[in-house]
């Protein structure tokens, strides 16, 4: 199924909800959870040129959706990460990967909004791997409104050439799919060397 056609899927969910179907779909994902967020964001844009919709309320809503989710992400993965995480990776492993997303978490968590999976996924990671969360908030909320605004305001004013946006989300989205993939891979097994098995006893000193 092509964009155009998943778009069409939803339309009439989106035209008899409006704006609470762009907030709960965004919201959701933010923490984690699959939804059409950035289907039903777009999909408002094309609705706000035909002056079906408010583009201000829109953009407005999309946003303040996508920081409560992401907000919601970074709770859950606060609370209930750092066991998860200590189960796969030794402790020298996951202080490094913490020292890591110190310094380049920020960058994760603002452009992480434009990629499928980081979008859904950031919140969570930035909590487990204990994100102050005045910094996570600063560049979530940034990272918001410019996913917003590019999605949003881009649609809204090139909506006569949304065939080729379209196109273009459509043959990217693999790429950024098999690259979150991958890079996902390769975090799991970076995790897993050098953690002891459970079965193996600790070595004795000298």
């Amino acid at each position: 199924m092509n964009f155009e056609e998943h778009l069409a899927q939803w339309q009439p969910f989106l035209q008899r909800y409006g704006y609470g179907a762009v907030f709960g779909a965004t919201f959701v994902e933010g923490f984690g959870i699959p939804a059409p967020g950035q289907t039903l964001l777009m999909g408002a844009a094309l609705l706000a040129a035909r002056g079906e919709l408010s583009l201000a309320l829109v953009l407005a809503t999309a946003a303040t959706a996508s920081a409560l989710g992401g907000l919601v992400g970074w709770v859950i993965g606060r609370r209930g990460g750092q066991p998860l995480l200590a189960r796969i990776a030794s402790a020298a492993r996951l202080s490094r990967m913490e020292d890591l997303f110190s310094r380049w978490g920020r960058a994760v968590v603002l452009l992480g909004r434009f990629v499928d999976g980081a979008r859904q996924l950031n919140g969570l990671v930035a909590g487990a791997l204990r994100m102050p969360l005045a910094s996570f908030l600063v560049w979530s909320v940034a990272g918001a409104l410019a996913w917003t605004g590019f999605w949003g305001i881009g649609v809204y004013w090139l909506g006569r050439d949304f065939h080729a946006i379209a196109g273009f989300f459509h043959r990217t989205r693999p790429l950024a799919i098999l690259a979150i993939a991958v890079a996902i891979a390769l975090g799991a097994v970076w995790l897993r060397r050098g953690h002891p098995r459970r079965d193996e006893p600790p070595a004795r000193s000298a």
